[in-house]
């Protein structure tokens, strides 16, 4: 089984893909941000830098997806190849952050790679405000996440919401993140896992 957790930065990916593998005993497969060579470069100028990260990203997620079909295990992901194409590197487009030639280079490339894998079995959406993902951000603390833009953030947000909304490669569950407060409450996180269970029981 894969199962994938998608949503906004701050939103509580890495959290509720560790939470799951304890609980179910899932195989996690996190985002590697710490190791990204491009992340912080970004962060600092995003014209600059958007289509090499995107470009990473990308390369990255494939192989996760390669590497998650041919382990036969139950996996948990942390963040989707979808969302790089369908919401970051749109977003960076739209704020002209990312030209046209390079954003129509990256989607013919993304669709190439999508048409040669499977989407996972079901992809959890983690929906959060802005007010809670800004929270989030600024408690983890990440120096490079610092100089993150709260239009930046809006604008990734508006994205997932239409995204999910037409997401219909598989099961999907939307966690409000506002609501359910997963790593602080015991009780959330069993609300969590009841979710889930009426989707993959």
């Amino acid at each position: 089984m894969h199962i994938a957790v998608a949503g906004n930065i701050g939103s509580g990916k890495t959290t509720l893909t560790r939470l799951l593998s304890e609980y179910y005993g899932w195989e996690p497969k996190y985002e590697d941000v710490d190791v990204n060579p491009y992340l912080s470069d970004f962060y600092n100028d995003m014209q600059r830098w958007s289509f090499n990260l995107q470009v990473y990203f990308l390369n990255k997620r494939l192989q996760g997806i390669v590497d998650i079909r041919n382990s036969q295990l139950d996996v948990i992901q942390d963040r989707t190849i979808y969302e790089d194409a369908r919401i970051f590197a749109p977003n960076l487009h739209a704020m002209g952050l990312l030209s046209t030639r390079d954003f129509e280079n990256y989607k013919s490339l993304f669709e190439l790679m999508i048409s040669l894998v499977k989407p996972p079995d079901l992809l959890i959406y983690l929906k959060a405000s802005i007010p809670t993902l800004v929270y989030q951000i600024n408690k983890r603390g990440r120096e490079y996440e610092s100089g993150i833009r709260v239009d930046y953030l809006e604008g990734l947000n508006s994205r997932y919401e239409e995204w999910f909304a037409n997401y219909k490669d598989g099961k999907k569950l939307i966690i409000n993140v506002d609501e359910l407060k997963f790593e602080d409450n015991p009780q959330d996180m069993e609300k969590v896992i009841e979710l889930i269970e009426k989707e993959i029981r």
